[in-house]
């Protein structure tokens, strides 16, 4: 199989009017990734999955004992997963996590990502107001509607 420049160019702007940020083909001796960063394409000069697996990463970090792991108080709401599959707090393991407990959130503000078959997707608040909780380590599996941020609505 081959794909002309302009078959690439319809994929690539098939995926930037999807909800997905990356794109991975292979058939026979055709491999195609594509990947949107930060809501533009970027190129890729190495190869990430590569470096996911060179990269020990931190034993996940227990889930909270106090009022985080309960259930929200006034005032409170869970943001959950949208879908299933592994979430991470950050866009690149060392990478910073997208927000902490204290960090204000719009309904815009990516909180994470879940990754669905090498499909890396961006789970974005859909609330307002200040993160009180991370109530799922990174790198965890989870289910759809499993809560991953506690946030405290303005």
């Amino acid at each position: 199989m081959s794909l002309t420049a302009a078959d690439i160019a319809e994929i690539a702007r098939l995926l930037d009017e999807s909800h997905f940020t990356d794109l991975k083909l292979e058939t026979g001796g055709l491999k195609l990734r594509i990947r949107r960063e930060g809501g533009s394409w970027a190129p890729r000069y190495h190869d990430e999955e590569d470096e996911i697996a060179e990269t020990p990463s931190p034993a996940p970090e227990p889930m909270p004992l106090g009022q985080e792991a309960g259930a929200a108080r006034a005032g409170e709401v869970d943001v959950p997963a949208p879908l299933l599959g592994n979430f991470y707090e950050a866009p690149r393991p060392g990478d910073p996590p997208f927000v902490q407990p204290g960090d204000a959130v719009t309904e815009e503000t990516v909180i994470g990502i879940i990754e669905v078959m090498k499909l890396m997707n961006p789970i974005r608040a859909g609330v307002a107001g200040t993160v009180v909780a991370l109530l799922t380590p990174n790198g965890s599996a989870v289910e759809e509607g499993q809560a991953l941020i506690r946030v405290k609505v303005r």
